[in-house]
């Protein structure tokens, strides 16, 4: 009998789309689905990047330069300048998504059976990409009850040993939507620089920041230009998550040579999506502000729904488009998949992703799940009705203690 590879067996399942199945035989059930569980925006993308690509007359589709076409990564190092970073065209490598660039990073920073620093909880994804280099993801946790702001930098110093190669945060924060504060990021530069680690900064989500803030990028911090690496993607940016196209960006010569060569094995990041993503940044900032405007109603009307169901508790995220909320049940993970095999309210359900998954920590998350404000705001409306109403029923309720 063929057997697969015994790595293959030990990668993790994700917690994004582990319920698909069950949502797909509910739906088939005539059950109406409202998916809380996956970032897919429903914004239109920029009608810029819809007409270049309806506009396209190329009679051969062929390779760009394996780090990205020239005129793209010109049009990324003028971005990154609007946004105060100032960048080379040899800084940047476009990739397949910021899956790539992730996967890069993970395996150019730290060889395997080291370490990398990550708050808990992240994206789940990061455990995939470290299993698959055998890097070891060291959790730094922080905690619902303070609307999960960075840890300590005593928390991060107790777990910092010789085998320790980078710290790793995603800012706006995919999965809790906390905005690291500059003090936070002052505080993570200067432990990398202290202690000679990269600093992995995933920024994919740098436009959605609210109530006035801003992100500080980790390339904007002084002094560590050869320790920063930034994951960034236009999925969530332009609304084009199926364009598939993000970059990695350092600063760092050895960092991009070593980038450079895993790009060149793949050959090419895809020809017609840098097209829609060179167009995609001629889009005038009204796009960005009424993207970020409707993201800000959304997110005001889900924390405040969810908030007055009884024992339900979600920060207020001050970016990205998540928020993890608090339910009073046994297990969510038990909690989602019976949403959509035994309840249905009005002839609908939600979807959600529970929130164990982000967590590398055994046992922790099993109350709390994620949720993606990617809904209008009448469908957030009635995803928290049917939350609401599940929950008066649910075989697994518990009681909060005050």
């Amino acid at each position: 009998m063929l057997k697969i590879s015994a790595k293959s067996h030990t990668l993790p399942i994700s917690p994004i789309r582990r319920l698909v199945p069950l949502a797909e035989a509910a739906a088939a059930r005539g059950t109406h689905i409202y998916k809380l569980n996956i970032g897919q925006p429903d914004i239109l993308s920029p009608e810029e990047a819809v007409r270049a690509v309806q506009g396209i007359s190329d009679q051969i589709y062929p390779y760009s330069h394996s780090a990205g076409l020239l005129s793209y990564r010109k049009k990324l190092v003028e971005y990154y300048a609007k946004n105060g970073i100032d960048l080379s065209i040899d800084d940047i490598i476009v990739t397949l998504g910021g899956t790539e660039a992730a996967q890069m990073a993970m395996l150019i920073c730290a060889n395997p059976g080291e370490e990398i620093l990550v708050p808990e909880p992240f994206y789940a994804n990061y455990n995939t990409f470290a299993a698959s280099y055998d890097t070891i993801l060291v959790p730094v946790p922080s905690s619902i009850e303070n609307d999960f702001a960075l840890p300590s930098r005593e928390e991060f110093l107790k777990r910092i040993t010789p085998r320790t190669r980078a710290i790793l945060i995603c800012n706006p924060n995919n999965p809790t939507g906390h905005l690291y504060t500059r003090e936070e990021m002052e505080m993570l530069a200067d432990m990398a620089a202290h202690y000679n680690l990269y600093l992995i900064s995933d920024e994919v989500y740098r436009e959605f920041c609210y109530d006035g803030t801003k992100q500080v990028s980790a390339l904007s911090l002084k002094g560590i230009d050869d320790n920063v690496v930034v994951i960034d993607s236009v999925s969530k940016r332009y609304s084009m998550c199926g364009v598939r196209l993000g970059n990695i960006v350092s600063r760092n010569k050895e960092v991009m040579a070593a980038a450079l060569k895993l790009a060149q094995a793949r050959l090419s990041p895809p020809y017609l999506a840098q097209i829609a993503a060179s167009a995609a940044m001629d889009a005038p900032q009204k796009y960005y502000d009424d993207v970020v405007a409707e993201y800000t109603a959304r997110r005001d009307c889900l924390v405040e729904e969810l908030n007055k169901i009884p024992g339900v508790y979600s920060p207020k995220p001050q970016g990205a488009f998540y928020t993890m909320a608090r339910f009073p049940v046994d297990d969510c993970h038990k909690f989602a998949c019976w949403l959509l095999t035994d309840f249905s309210y009005k002839g609908a359900t939600v979807q959600l992703a529970p929130a164990s998954g982000f967590y590398a920590t055994k046992g922790k998350g099993t109350q709390e799940a994620r949720i993606a404000y990617v809904l209008c705001k009448e469908d957030l409306l009635a995803a928290c009705e049917i939350l609401r109403e599940a929950l008066k029923v649910y075989p697994g309720r518990i009681e909060q203690s005050e």
